[in-house]
């Protein structure tokens, strides 16, 4: 039971001569790389944007203490800066969303700059809506920490700790969203830009 295996001689014009193998014209290289990363970037403003939109949306505190006529609350919908930020931010987490097949149609074809000029146009829009609603909120969450002595705004977070802390982590959450729209701005640009 044994197999034979037959081996021919090569030429003496091909010996000790080495083949050189090269590479596919256009393997993706980088740009598939870059397109990975997009993906993987997107799918992290999608979390941190949604955390945000949540996070503030049930952000509600009642004091334990209330008198027969007036009950002490704090909800985001008692702040309009509070209510366009919820908005906004699920627009924004919807918008990822639906930005994430193109980000699949730029790892499939890393050479098209269509779905890539497309999605920096469009994050560029996001990017202004999303830095608009967290910083108003931002601002709501300073004078609720600090107060404003000029005009007599008390800082309400000594009594309402637990809707300041929500309101907090919110904020920061969609700064995180904010930094990570303006990597994919400037990843996709770079893809573009290079050749």
């Amino acid at each position: 039971m044994s197999t034979n295996i037959d081996i021919q001689e090569s030429s003496k014009d091909t010996k000790g001569k080495a083949v050189l193998v090269t590479a596919p014209a256009r393997p993706g290289g980088w740009k598939k790389g870059i397109a990975i990363m997009d993906f993987i970037l997107r799918l992290g403003a999608v979390a941190s944007a949604l955390g945000a939109a949540a996070t503030m949306g049930m952000s509600d505190q009642t004091l334990p203490f209330f008198t027969q006529f007036f009950q002490f609350e704090a909800s985001y919908d008692s702040f309009t800066a509070f209510q366009f930020f919820v908005i906004t931010m699920a627009i924004v987490a919807g918008y990822l969303v639906l930005s994430l097949p193109f980000s699949i149609v730029a790892i499939i074809r890393p050479h098209a700059t269509g779905p890539r000029l497309f999605l920096v146009i469009l994050d560029t829009v996001f990017l202004t809506l999303a830095t608009a609603s967290a910083a108003s909120a931002a601002a709501i969450v300073y004078l609720a920490h600090n107060g404003n002595q000029d005009t007599n705004w008390l800082a309400i977070c000594n009594q309402f700790g637990d809707f300041c802390a929500q309101t907090s982590g919110a904020v920061v959450s969609s700064f995180i969203t904010v930094v990570v729209l303006v990597l994919l701005i400037v990843m996709s640009a770079l893809a573009i830009g290079k050749h």
